[in-house]
């Protein structure tokens, strides 16, 4: 698969980078020494060659790298907060979300097979790279994970306007957030399996924030970093 951009090669496992096409009028010498440090192949072209390539904003750099290779729930060893995706669809939220993740902290981020955004380029440029640094788990069935995860000690949290105002909440122990569909929200079944609902307070004339910013509020907080 393609992925673009300077930020994302330098976060980027080497190993998993089959090579780079770099626009040849571009002189970065902290990319070029990169590539070279790191024995990565990579080819100089022209911008036309980049541009019928890749219609994103490529900045001059395109990777060929692996397909993307999910985790499975395996691989979450004693995580104390883990993140749930109900069914999200929109790439750019994904990517906002998985590299908040990173930044707080969080190793985990649990997304459903159908249904659902799964990482593409757009995912992985909006995240910077980061989809390499957090294990994205990919489950056939987001109830029977919640359920698994609260017989294992998990407390599980949604996300609703009428739900309980997060200020008043104690988020000590494990502890799952779950954040919902950007226009439907999170399904009733998926409601009803959360062991509290939560809502960010609004001072403002809007009753709702966007998928990812509503993640960022929510994770730092809940992870103590505000």
């Amino acid at each position: 698969m393609l992925a673009y951009g300077k930020n994302v090669l330098l976060m980027t496992d080497p190993r998993k980078i089959k090579k780079v096409y770099l626009n040849k009028n571009r002189h970065d010498e902290e990319v070029i020494n990169y590539l070279k440090n790191n024995k990565i192949h990579y080819l100089l072209t022209d911008i036309n060659t980049l541009n019928k390539m890749s219609k994103q904003n490529h900045q001059g750099i395109i990777l060929d790298i692996e397909e993307f290779s999910y985790q499975t729930i395996d691989t979450i060893e004693n995580d104390d907060f883990i993140v749930m995706l109900d069914h999200l669809e929109d790439p750019h939220n994904f990517g906002a979300i998985i590299r908040t993740c990173e930044a707080a902290g969080v190793r985990s981020i649990i997304i459903p097979k159908d249904r659902s955004v799964s990482v593409n380029d757009t995912v992985i440029k909006t995240s910077v790279g980061t989809t390499n640094s957090v294990n994205i788990i990919r489950v056939t069935n987001l109830n029977n994970t919640i359920k698994d995860l609260q017989r294992k000690g998990y407390f599980v949290y949604g996300t609703d306007m009428n739900g309980k105002d997060l200020r008043c909440c104690d988020f000590s122990g494990k502890k799952v957030l779950i954040i919902g569909n950007e226009g439907k929200g999170m399904s009733d079944l998926t409601r009803k399996n959360c062991d509290e609902m939560l809502k960010i307070p609004m001072l403002g004339k809007v009753n709702s924030l966007n998928a990812s910013v509503a993640a960022g509020i929510l994770i730092f907080k809940m992870g103590g970093l505000s």
